[in-house]
């Protein structure tokens, strides 16, 4: 059984970045890498997106910033960590230990924020893609600034393209108007690829104290509760743009894996999961393969963007 789910090619292409299969897990939901290395091997992931980072350190938003809800949580964390400079000196050592792809995750709060970034990243070794966040949704400066616009967009991932020579992946915000348009304009700009979706704009009372639950009030609503959004945004995406897609949004499971790939993406992100079953991205690693086997489907691209409509 082993060796014949083996032989099935999980491998996804993007620009000249070969994954060895298509499960990432998400910024912001996993660290460093550090800490989920004592639970499973890494090497087994297609690739590792890093908590975001900034050119200096943050400490984000005041607590509580993080609450259940119903199928889902919210999050108003404010893109805390510990800046450029100590990300290149302590963290990315131990991620150059894996054979998986390293995918950092870089905010900013002005245009030049983010290309001080990009240029010491530039000279750091390690690193395989950006994915470039002009999405957060709980940062007063920057963030979905950026991603609601779309000339906002396009000069910001213009200016990173002229910067580095690493493949781009812009990540997108659903609190927009069109998120197509968004696609298309910084598919003009010159990312490679682009992912969505970030959180959705939340709130959450407590009405015994009728207080919010959130220090910052609002935050970023994931988990399941959202996956139908993400699905459609990936699909209406998927129709737009002629580089490959990143879907994120409530994935759980292979079904819901499948489902997006199905939609349209050539990549998926594990994210909210990742804090209930720290296992969830191995499963759907072998879950695809068991699908794939069970189908009898050799390689997992024939799957992307198959979804049938009508007779």
């Amino acid at each position: 059984m082993q060796e014949r789910l083996s032989l099935i090619d999980l491998k996804v292409k993007i620009g000249k970045i070969i994954f060895k299969n298509s499960v990432l897990v998400a910024s912001g939901t996993f660290g460093y890498g550090e800490e989920y290395s004592e639970l499973f091997d890494l090497n087994r992931l297609g690739g590792i997106i890093t908590k975001s980072v900034t050119l200096n350190p943050r400490e984000g938003n005041p607590p509580p910033r993080t609450c259940e809800t119903p199928s889902g949580m919210l999050n108003s964390i404010g893109l805390a960590n510990i800046g450029i400079e100590k990300f290149i000196q302590e963290k990315l050592p131990f991620l150059r230990k894996f054979n998986t792809r390293i995918i950092v995750n870089v905010a900013g709060s002005t245009v030049d924020e983010y290309l001080q970034v990009v240029e010491k990243l530039n000279r750091a070794k390690g690193v395989d893609m950006l994915e470039i966040n002009i999405s957060c949704p709980n940062v007063v400066e920057g963030g979905m600034v950026f991603g609601s616009d779309p000339e906002c967009a396009f000069r910001c991932v213009k200016s990173i393209r002229k910067a580095t020579d690493y493949p781009l992946v812009t990540k997108l915000t659903p609190n927009v108007r069109d998120i197509g348009e968004i696609a298309l304009a910084v598919e003009d700009a010159g990312s490679d690829c682009v992912s969505l979706i970030n959180t959705l704009v939340g709130m959450a009372i407590d009405s015994k104290t009728k207080k919010p639950l959130l220090a910052n009030i609002t935050g970023g609503l994931s988990g399941p509760a959202i996956k139908p959004v993400a699905l459609a945004m990936v699909w209406k995406v998927a129709q737009k743009v002629k580089i490959p897609v990143v879907g994120i949004g409530g994935i759980t499971n292979t079904e819901d894996a499948l489902e997006f790939l199905l939609a349209g993406a050539s990549l998926i992100q594990v994210g909210t999961s990742n804090f209930i079953d720290p296992q969830t991205a191995i499963k759907i690693i072998e879950g695809l393969k068991n699908y794939c086997k069970g189908n009898k489907i050799s390689k997992i691209k024939s799957l992307i963007g198959k979804l049938k409509i009508g007779d």
